[in-house]
């Protein structure tokens, strides 16, 4: 690693284990869902007699996005809060006391005269569209520029033709204060071309249409760049891979890809999850079912530049995306042409692990709809071979029964995944390799999306791992991390419904600060702690 990466990768350890903040998707941009500095929380005080329900907000719609929590935040005329940020999917974001559940503050990023867009026919993220991924918060050193980024769907109707409205979409990138949502920034129409012929292109260019595209990867934060990743609308023709980078300061798109953009489809779903990074700056994903060329150039790439269906890096040298590095498996495009892809999990960045023979290994996990669990060295990802996977880092197939519509978890040398129909599965690394099958699984079985757990720990004590059962009523679970058949406790324990927080979502992800846990709900967001504090 050079001295630099090594530097930043300090920092950043360093910035984790001394704030309680979690400010972008799966507290960290490695996405490992860890939250290493919690110390109220423990093994012995989560349980029904002495944790549960705090209270519950309700909020103006659907929250999908994961919650975010900044300590220690000044308000105006309100004094100083532990802060809550909320999107809905009414494109409203919510700064809520993380305490009690009080507002602080509302701001719309709704235009005059428009609404949220309507769910274009497609049930993935329904009734409306506002604000489907979670956004990023950048901190200052006074806090008083503070700022977060969010992404916004919406619609206006400004053309009538025989009594019905022709609706305009719009996709746009907003920067809003921390301490007051008033915007710090004018917010920016988020369009786009790159080189390609695939599907709707024109002139010698692919074309970003807003209406065919939802915002549902977390927003990334990386070197004063955001990074913003399109799924599309169920599978609905015509859309490609886009990924694309916009300055934090004035909100200016610095950089374009489109992964698939003389093909068609490859989007960024991820199950909500945000692009992750190493500390090399190095941007990971997996993309989704879509044209990958298995005619490869003379370096391993795709000759016509598609990466449908693959394990993928990307650069942002020079100010450009570029694709790096790439895995896909021998029948990439099989598994395409039945819709069993990589696109419906996220992807994973591991800290350095030592091989047997005393060898830094540089990892990044992930899986998908084939139950797989695919391992990549991130030096020398393992491209394509039509005759086998022989060149990846790991592969264990069939490790996932149920398939992955979700994302994992990493603490202590263990990687946890929850797979659709079944438990959440922990597994061990050791010497740098992963073992072939769990080490420890939950009693519960989760149904789909299955479950993207979170964990909270001090350091290597107290290591518990939350996640949420999408079901009618939701539950929220906490296993012991070193072994998962002991559970501490649910939200179904205690008497009368006591902790239960209404139905289920696919998009939940536990958010655990300060010795409190929070879940995005249908119509809100729930809270919980201990009890009688």
């Amino acid at each position: 690693m050079h001295l630099q990466s090594g530097l930043l990768l300090t920092s950043l350890v360093v910035a984790r284990l001394a704030a309680p903040n979690v400010l972008t998707y799966h507290n960290d941009l490695a996405r490992t869902g860890q939250n290493l500095a919690e110390t109220t929380l423990t093994t012995s005080n989560v349980n029904s007699a002495t944790f549960g329900k705090l209270f519950q907000a309700t909020l103006d719609g659907v929250v999908d996005a994961q919650p975010l929590y900044v300590a220690s935040v000044s308000i105006p005329s309100q004094g100083m809060h532990n802060v809550l940020i909320v999107a809905t999917e009414n494109d409203s974001l919510y700064a809520l006391d993380a305490d009690t559940g009080a507002e602080l503050w509302k701001s719309t990023l709704l235009a005059a005269g428009e609404t949220p867009s309507d769910d274009r026919g497609c049930g993935q993220v329904t009734p409306q569209i506002g604000i489907t991924s979670t956004p990023v918060i950048s901190l200052k050193g006074s806090r008083l520029e503070s700022a977060i980024f969010a992404v916004a769907m919406s619609k206006d109707a400004s053309q009538w033709w025989r009594r019905a409205a022709l609706w305009n979409y719009h996709q746009r990138l907003h920067k809003v204060s921390l301490n007051t949502g008033n915007p710090l920034a004018a917010a920016v129409e988020i369009t786009a071309q790159y080189p390609g012929t695939g599907e709707h292109s024109s002139g010698g260019y692919a074309l970003f249409d807003p209406k065919q595209y939802k915002e549902r990867s977390g927003l990334l934060l990386l070197g004063g760049v955001v990074y913003l990743g399109w799924a599309s609308h169920c599978d609905y023709a015509p859309y490609t891979g886009w990924i694309m980078g916009y300055n934090a300061t004035t909100l200016a798109q610095t950089s374009v890809i489109d992964v698939t953009p003389n093909g068609a489809e490859g989007a960024i779903w991820g199950a909500g999850a945000g692009l992750a990074a190493d500390s090399s700056g190095y941007i990971y994903f997996l993309d989704a079912n879509g044209t990958f060329d298995t005619t490869l150039n003379a370096q391993g790439f795709p000759s016509n530049g598609d990466f449908g269906n693959a394990f993928i890096k990307l650069s942002a040298r020079g100010g450009q995306l570029t694709v790096a590095d790439y895995f896909t498996m021998y029948n990439t495009t099989a598994e395409s042409d039945a819709d069993e892809d990589l696109g419906s999990g996220g992807a994973l960045v591991l800290p350095d692990m030592t091989d047997a023979d005393g060898q830094v290994q540089h990892l990044a996990i992930g899986a998908g709809k084939d139950s797989n669990i695919y391992l990549v060295n991130r030096d020398n990802m393992g491209k394509f071979s039509p005759t086998g996977d022989g060149a990846i880092y790991q592969e264990l197939d069939g490790a996932l029964p149920g398939g992955i519509w979700s994302m994992p978890a990493y603490y202590q040398g263990r990687v946890y995944f929850g797979a659709v129909g079944g438990p959440i599965r922990a597994f061990q690394f050791s010497n740098a390799l992963l073992s072939s099958t769990p080490v420890s699984t939950t009693g519960t079985q989760f149904p789909y999306p299955g479950a993207t757990p979170s964990i909270s720990a001090n350091g290597a004590a107290n290591g518990i791992l939350w996640a949420v059962e999408n079901n009618t009523p939701a539950v929220l679970h906490a296993y012991l991390a070193s072994n998962l058949a002991e559970e501490l406790y649910n939200t179904s324990q205690a008497p009368n419904g006591r902790d239960q927080f209404g139905a289920g979502n696919k998009f939940m992800v536990p958010t655990i600060a300060k010795g409190k846990v929070y879940v995005g709900t249908p119509n809100g967001v729930a809270a919980f702690g201990l009890l009688g504090q």
